[in-house]
C-alpha cells in the first residue's frame, strides 16, 4: 500500500518539475550549483540533516521529494521555495557584478593611461640604443636566473 502512495508522489514531483522547467530550475544546473546552494537550503529547512540533503546530490526531483516528505509541503510549494532561493542568489550575484563594473572601468582607464605615458618613455631609449637594451635585458635575465636557482649548479 505504501508503494501505491509513493508512486503518485513521484509523479507529482516529476510533474511539478516539468511545469516549472521554464523557470530557473533544471536538474543539470541544480547539480552543478548544489554545493553553493546547500547552505541556503539548510537555512530554509533546518530540520533536515545535511547528510539527507547531500544524499539527493544529483537530482532536483529527489531533493523535492525528500523535503516534501519531511516538511509536509506539496512538491509545488517546495519548488517555489527553491526558486525563491535561486532568485535571491542570482540577485546577490547581479549586485556583486554591478558593484565591480566601476572598478573594472577604473582599471581599464589606468591601463590606458599607463600605455600612453609609460610606453613612449620605455620605447624611446630602446630605439636609440637597441644593442644596449639587449645587453641590459640579457644581464637582468642572467641575474634573475641565478637568484631563482639559488646559486645551485647542476
Amino acid at each position: 500500500m505504501e508503494s501505491d502512495n509513493s508512486a503518485p508522489c513521484e509523479a507529482q514531483a516529476s510533474d511539478d518539475y516539468q511545469s516549472s522547467e521554464g523557470k530557473s530550475l533544471s536538474n543539470q544546473w541544480f547539480s552543478e550549483q548544489f554545493d553553493d546552494l546547500l547552505p541556503r537550503i539548510q537555512e530554509e529547512w533546518p530540520d533536515l540533516a545535511k547528510q539527507t540533503i547531500e544524499a539527493t546530490r544529483g537530482s532536483l526531483d529527489e531533493l523535492v521529494k525528500v523535503i516534501s516528505l519531511h516538511s509536509g509541503k506539496t512538491s509545488m510549494g517546495v519548488i517555489e521555495q527553491l526558486e525563491e532561493i535561486l532568485d535571491s542568489a542570482s540577485d546577490k550575484t547581479r549586485n556583486l557584478a554591478e558593484s565591480l563594473e566601476p572598478l573594472e572601468k577604473q582599471l581599464e582607464d589606468l591601463l590606458d593611461e599607463l600605455n600612453t605615458t609609460l610606453r613612449p618613455r620605455i620605447e624611446k631609449p630602446v630605439r636609440k640604443r637597441p644593442l644596449m637594451a639587449i645587453g641590459i635585458a640579457t644581464v637582468v635575465g642572467v641575474l634573475l636566473g641565478v637568484l631563482m636557482s639559488g646559486g645551485r649548479r647542476s
